[in-house]
């Protein structure tokens, strides 16, 4: 979803044992030393090790900072093939009992037999060397949308809150973290991990921002990438302006689903028709600007009916939520996430730091014009300023440009209707990477297509490429699953 800025990392002609200074000085193979996972991460058969890598590798002999990482070794270790690393997203989400995760929502047992699964808080996350923004709890309520603005004074009134948030995180403790938080350094600190791990070649899973780190990283190290599968992809660039402004083109393209779920169960009191539940989104959001109920408002309310587009299995909780709203009725249990203020923190980091974002609330405005109209259910909030207008001119390098040069390692699965990763980005990505990548794409909705989703298809044509090595032949269109 972002437009990809300038050079690359490293020229993928460029032999990879020299393609980022002083990645190939990583830590010695078989220094991991795997113990007893931290509380809140541990999962059975689940270890944990850390790994120091450096803050700045132009500087590999300086300051160092700590990765956390997992493993969750192959049952059957006759069968295994080497290593399969891991991340669920993000960007700001900590990735180390993701490799349990996904064993335990069906990973097939063929998968977890040919690798020992590597998972990681990336730098700045959660048990790695964290960074921090130091944002107030009313600052974690507001969560990562701005509020809906219906006027240019509402983005200018809103320019306020964005620098004083972006002061914040270049005056923090962590400060001093900020240039070096990106997701050009995060591949580094990968290629730490394989060195460490005395693994020659990779292969990895990444889903949403993972995506763009897994095709950073096949770019700037492209021989040292095994089998590479990017599931819900974010654009050539990343997550920018671009990818923070189509989340309402997402909300748009998956809303019609749950529309249709509220109105075929009456019982909700949302509307009899798809037609009336939409109507009732745009009541709803206008009755609680105005006065919030139960602590929610308009903006958080939009936020809340997009995060639960995610997953079909949430719209029943999010028909209840509408209506305990409607009706100022207690709302569902909703337990707030764990280090929200360390995920946020990283989160503007990594998007603030990769990309440069427009930095006038002028250009602010006339997006916000364009997309309130363009895609009404979140547009006005989508492309409202944010902190990354303001965010300190203190890059040490230029974006990575993903490009066609590498092996042809490359599968990206896609659902047809994602409101997180929209289909417009991973058809991007997919002709950036040429001929490196093949592409499936699947006939449903939500975010995440493996090994969550119900099509078939899709996830036999990942299991298939991770376990053999072939891909389809070309790119492919899965048809929906039958029931859904």
């Amino acid at each position: 979803m972002q437009r990809a800025l300038s050079l690359a990392l490293v020229a993928t002609a460029v032999a990879a044992a020299t393609a980022v200074p002083g990645v190939s000085a990583a830590a010695t193979p078989g220094a991991v030393r795997w113990g007893a996972c931290p509380e809140g991460a541990a999962a059975p058969r689940l270890e944990c090790s850390t790994l120091d890598v450096p803050l700045d590798y132009r500087r590999p002999d300086g300051r160092q900072i700590t990765i956390a990482i997992s493993r969750l070794p192959s049952e059957h270790p006759s069968k295994r093939r080497g290593v399969l690393l891991t991340n669920p997203g993000g960007p700001g989400a900590g990735g180390l009992s993701y490799p349990a995760v996904l064993a335990a929502s069906g990973l097939p047992q063929q998968v977890r037999d040919s690798y020992d699964m590597i998972g990681f808080d990336p730098r700045g996350v959660d048990h790695s060397t964290r960074v921090t923004c130091d944002l107030t709890p009313e600052q974690q309520a507001r969560r990562n949308f701005p509020p809906y603005a219906h006027t240019a004074a509402d983005v200018t009134r809103e320019a306020g809150n964005a620098r004083a948030v972006a002061e914040q995180c270049a005056s923090s403790r962590t400060g001093w973290m900020l240039p070096y938080i990106t997701t050009a350094n995060t591949a580094r600190d990968m290629d730490r991990i394989r060195a460490a791990l005395g693994e020659p070649k990779i292969s990895y899973l990444g889903a949403s921002y993972g995506t763009y780190l897994g095709a950073v990283y096949t770019t700037a190290f492209p021989r040292r990438g095994d089998r590479i599968v990017l599931d819900s992809n974010l654009g050539p660039g990343g997550y920018d302006v671009t990818a923070m402004r189509r989340f309402a083109r997402g909300m748009e393209e998956v809303f019609p689903q749950f529309a249709a779920f509220a109105a075929a169960h009456p019982e909700y009191g949302l509307g009899n028709t798809p037609a009336q539940v939409t109507a009732k989104f745009f009541d709803l959001a206008k009755r609680l600007e105005a006065k919030p109920v139960r602590g929610i408002d308009g903006t958080l309310f939009r936020g809340i009916t997009f995060d639960s587009l995610y997953s079909d299995v949430l719209m029943p909780t999010l028909a209840r939520t509408w209506q305990a709203l409607d009706t100022d009725r207690p709302l569902p249990p909703d337990p707030a996430p764990p280090n929200m203020e360390n995920f946020m923190s990283a989160r503007l980091a990594v998007i603030c730091g990769d990309s440069r974002w427009p930095g006038t609330v002028r250009e602010y405005q006339r997006d916000v014009a364009v997309d309130r109209v363009k895609y009404p259910m979140l547009g006005g909030s989508s492309a409202n300023i944010g902190p990354c207008a303001f965010w300190p001119d203190k890059r040490v390098e230029r974006p990575v440009r993903i490009g066609d040069r590498g092996p042809s390692n490359v599968l990206m699965v896609q659902n047809e209707r994602d409101p997180g990763t929209p289909l417009v980005g991973a058809q991007e990505l997919r002709r950036a990477f040429g001929k490196r990548a093949t592409m499936v794409t699947a006939d449903q909705g939500g975010h995440g297509v493996y090994p969550f989703g119900h099509s078939t298809c899709a996830n036999d044509a990942v299991t298939t490429f991770l376990t053999t090595g072939q891909r389809p032949t070309r790119d492919l269109a899965c048809p929906a699953a039958p029931g859904t």
